[in-house]
Protein backbone atom coordinates (compact mmCIF):
# COMPACT_ATOMS: atom_id res chain seq x y z
CA UNK A 1 0.00 0.00 0.00
CA UNK A 2 1.02 3.82 -0.79
CA UNK A 3 2.46 5.04 2.05
CA UNK A 4 -0.25 8.19 1.30
CA UNK A 5 -2.89 5.68 1.15
CA UNK A 6 -2.06 3.92 4.22
CA UNK A 7 -4.60 4.39 7.67
CA UNK A 8 -3.38 6.92 10.42
CA UNK A 9 -2.02 6.03 13.63
CA UNK A 10 -4.19 6.86 16.31
CA UNK A 11 -2.35 6.67 19.79
CA UNK A 12 -4.17 5.36 22.73
CA UNK A 13 -2.18 5.88 26.43
CA UNK A 14 -2.02 2.97 28.74
CA UNK A 15 -4.98 3.08 31.37
CA UNK A 16 -2.87 3.60 33.65
CA UNK A 17 1.19 4.98 34.21
CA UNK A 18 3.39 6.63 36.12
CA UNK A 19 3.62 10.67 35.27
CA UNK A 20 7.19 10.28 35.67
CA UNK A 21 8.43 7.50 33.03
CA UNK A 22 5.44 7.79 30.40
CA UNK A 23 5.95 10.68 29.03
CA UNK A 24 9.39 10.39 27.98
CA UNK A 25 8.28 6.71 26.57
CA UNK A 26 5.19 8.21 24.46
CA UNK A 27 8.47 10.95 23.36
CA UNK A 28 9.90 8.44 21.83
CA UNK A 29 7.64 6.93 20.09
CA UNK A 30 6.44 10.50 18.48
CA UNK A 31 10.11 10.82 17.36
CA UNK A 32 10.24 7.82 15.79
CA UNK A 33 6.78 7.72 13.85
CA UNK A 34 4.47 9.78 12.52
CA UNK A 35 1.08 9.59 15.40
CA UNK A 36 -2.37 11.58 14.22
CA UNK A 37 -3.59 11.74 17.22
CA UNK A 38 -3.31 10.89 20.40
CA UNK A 39 -6.27 9.69 23.60
CA UNK A 40 -5.91 10.15 26.93
CA UNK A 41 -7.33 6.60 28.47
CA UNK A 42 -7.24 6.27 31.63
CA UNK A 43 -9.25 4.38 33.59
CA UNK A 44 -8.86 6.27 36.90
CA UNK A 45 -11.89 8.79 38.06
CA UNK A 46 -8.71 10.64 40.62
CA UNK A 47 -9.40 13.78 38.89
CA UNK A 48 -5.81 15.31 40.38
CA UNK A 49 -4.46 12.19 38.74
CA UNK A 50 -5.82 12.47 35.35
CA UNK A 51 -5.47 16.52 35.31
CA UNK A 52 -1.19 15.77 35.93
CA UNK A 53 -0.88 13.12 33.02
CA UNK A 54 -3.29 15.25 30.72
CA UNK A 55 -0.43 18.02 31.53
CA UNK A 56 2.31 15.94 31.08
CA UNK A 57 1.31 14.37 28.09
CA UNK A 58 -0.03 17.64 26.67
CA UNK A 59 3.49 19.18 26.86
CA UNK A 60 5.01 16.17 24.78
CA UNK A 61 2.24 15.89 22.16
CA UNK A 62 1.84 19.72 21.19
CA UNK A 63 5.71 20.12 21.22
CA UNK A 64 5.41 17.63 18.53
CA UNK A 65 2.06 19.44 16.72
CA UNK A 66 0.28 16.24 17.89
CA UNK A 67 -3.63 16.28 19.01
CA UNK A 68 -4.02 15.05 22.41
CA UNK A 69 -8.14 14.35 23.15
CA UNK A 70 -9.54 12.86 26.23
CA UNK A 71 -11.63 10.05 26.77
CA UNK A 72 -14.81 11.06 28.88
CA UNK A 73 -14.06 13.98 30.77
CA UNK A 74 -15.06 17.13 28.35
CA UNK A 75 -14.62 19.18 31.25
CA UNK A 76 -11.34 18.96 31.66
CA UNK A 77 -10.65 19.65 28.16
CA UNK A 78 -10.53 23.53 28.41
CA UNK A 79 -9.03 23.40 31.61
CA UNK A 80 -5.73 21.47 30.32
CA UNK A 81 -5.28 23.02 27.02
CA UNK A 82 -6.12 19.49 24.97
CA UNK A 83 -7.81 19.61 21.40
CA UNK A 84 -10.84 17.46 22.60
CA UNK A 85 -12.92 14.37 24.11
CA UNK A 86 -13.24 10.75 22.63
CA UNK A 87 -16.89 9.73 23.88
CA UNK A 88 -17.45 5.89 25.15
CA UNK A 89 -21.37 5.95 24.89
CA UNK A 90 -21.58 5.97 21.19
CA UNK A 91 -23.78 8.96 19.96
CA UNK A 92 -25.46 10.10 23.34
CA UNK A 93 -23.42 12.91 24.00
CA UNK A 94 -22.01 14.17 20.99
CA UNK A 95 -24.16 17.03 20.46
CA UNK A 96 -23.86 17.97 24.41
CA UNK A 97 -20.06 17.79 23.78
CA UNK A 98 -19.70 19.71 21.23
CA UNK A 99 -21.95 22.78 22.54
CA UNK A 100 -19.87 22.47 25.50
CA UNK A 101 -16.57 22.74 23.07
CA UNK A 102 -17.29 24.71 20.26
CA UNK A 103 -16.96 23.87 16.49
CA UNK A 104 -12.44 24.01 16.87
CA UNK A 105 -12.69 20.95 19.25
CA UNK A 106 -11.92 17.51 18.49
CA UNK A 107 -15.24 15.08 19.17
CA UNK A 108 -15.13 11.11 18.69
CA UNK A 109 -17.11 8.43 19.72
CA UNK A 110 -16.54 5.34 20.26
CA UNK A 111 -20.23 3.50 18.95
CA UNK A 112 -18.75 -0.20 19.82
CA UNK A 113 -20.44 -2.75 17.02
CA UNK A 114 -23.18 -0.92 16.08
CA UNK A 115 -23.74 0.49 12.71
CA UNK A 116 -26.71 2.35 13.57
CA UNK A 117 -24.85 3.57 16.72
CA UNK A 118 -21.95 5.50 14.19
CA UNK A 119 -24.38 6.84 11.62
CA UNK A 120 -26.56 8.66 14.22
CA UNK A 121 -23.12 10.11 16.30
CA UNK A 122 -21.64 11.49 12.59
CA UNK A 123 -25.03 13.32 11.83
CA UNK A 124 -24.68 14.69 15.61
CA UNK A 125 -21.21 15.81 14.25
CA UNK A 126 -18.62 13.56 15.33
CA UNK A 127 -15.64 14.30 13.59
CA UNK A 128 -14.59 10.93 13.55
CA UNK A 129 -16.45 6.86 14.87
CA UNK A 130 -14.87 4.27 16.34
CA UNK A 131 -15.44 1.00 15.90
CA UNK A 132 -14.36 -2.04 17.78
CA UNK A 133 -13.39 -4.86 19.34
CA UNK A 134 -11.89 -6.00 16.11
CA UNK A 135 -10.07 -8.73 16.82
CA UNK A 136 -11.18 -11.64 19.66
CA UNK A 137 -11.75 -9.90 23.23
CA UNK A 138 -13.57 -11.35 26.06
CA UNK A 139 -14.12 -7.90 27.43
CA UNK A 140 -16.99 -6.05 27.36
CA UNK A 141 -19.94 -7.62 25.63
CA UNK A 142 -18.63 -9.94 23.36
CA UNK A 143 -19.98 -8.75 20.48
CA UNK A 144 -18.34 -8.69 17.08
CA UNK A 145 -18.34 -6.64 14.39
CA UNK A 146 -19.84 -7.50 10.95
CA UNK A 147 -18.19 -8.16 8.13
CA UNK A 148 -19.15 -5.68 6.08
CA UNK A 149 -19.12 -3.01 8.02
CA UNK A 150 -15.60 -1.12 7.21
CA UNK A 151 -15.97 -2.16 3.74
CA UNK A 152 -19.49 -0.24 3.79
CA UNK A 153 -18.93 2.54 5.84
CA UNK A 154 -15.69 3.22 3.30
CA UNK A 155 -17.73 3.57 0.26
CA UNK A 156 -20.76 5.06 1.91
CA UNK A 157 -20.23 7.70 4.63
CA UNK A 158 -17.60 10.17 5.15
CA UNK A 159 -16.76 10.66 8.34
CA UNK A 160 -13.98 9.03 9.06
CA UNK A 161 -13.78 5.66 10.50
CA UNK A 162 -11.63 4.47 13.55
CA UNK A 163 -10.90 0.27 13.95
CA UNK A 164 -9.40 0.02 17.52
CA UNK A 165 -9.32 -3.44 20.00
CA UNK A 166 -6.97 -6.58 19.91
CA UNK A 167 -5.86 -5.43 16.78
CA UNK A 168 -2.84 -8.30 15.16
CA UNK A 169 -0.73 -7.81 12.51
CA UNK A 170 -2.99 -10.17 10.43
CA UNK A 171 -6.31 -7.64 11.30
CA UNK A 172 -4.63 -4.84 10.45
CA UNK A 173 -3.26 -5.63 6.87
CA UNK A 174 -7.07 -7.40 6.87
CA UNK A 175 -8.72 -3.64 7.43
CA UNK A 176 -6.15 -1.21 5.98
CA UNK A 177 -7.91 -1.00 2.87
CA UNK A 178 -11.14 -0.06 4.47
CA UNK A 179 -10.69 2.29 7.57
CA UNK A 180 -8.83 5.48 7.84
CA UNK A 181 -6.80 5.53 11.49
CA UNK A 182 -6.15 2.72 13.44
CA UNK A 183 -6.22 3.18 17.27
CA UNK A 184 -3.36 1.55 19.00
CA UNK A 185 -2.53 1.17 22.98
CA UNK A 186 -2.04 -1.88 24.85
CA UNK A 187 -0.91 -3.44 21.47
CA UNK A 188 2.78 -1.90 22.08
CA UNK A 189 2.46 -0.26 25.57
CA UNK A 190 3.10 -3.87 26.75
CA UNK A 191 5.91 -4.89 24.56
CA UNK A 192 9.67 -3.86 25.92
CA UNK A 193 10.06 -1.65 23.03
CA UNK A 194 6.73 -0.13 22.29
CA UNK A 195 8.21 1.81 19.31
CA UNK A 196 9.52 -1.28 17.60
CA UNK A 197 5.95 -2.96 17.89
CA UNK A 198 4.07 0.37 16.34
CA UNK A 199 6.88 -0.14 13.40
CA UNK A 200 5.95 -3.85 12.95
CA UNK A 201 2.17 -2.84 13.48
CA UNK A 202 2.63 -0.34 10.64
CA UNK A 203 4.42 -2.83 8.23
CA UNK A 204 1.53 -5.14 8.47
CA UNK A 205 -0.45 -1.98 6.35
CA UNK A 206 1.28 -3.52 3.24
Amino acid sequence: MDTEDRPQIYLLTPPSFDTEIFPSQLARVLDTHEIACIRLALASSDEDLIGRAADACREVAHARDVALVIERHVQLVERHGLDGVHLTDGARTVRHARKELGSDAIVGAHCGVSRHNGMTAGEAGADYVCFGPIGDSNLGSGDKIEDDLFQWWSEVIEVPIVAEGALTEALIAQYAPVTDWFAIGEEIWREEDPSAALDRLIKAMG
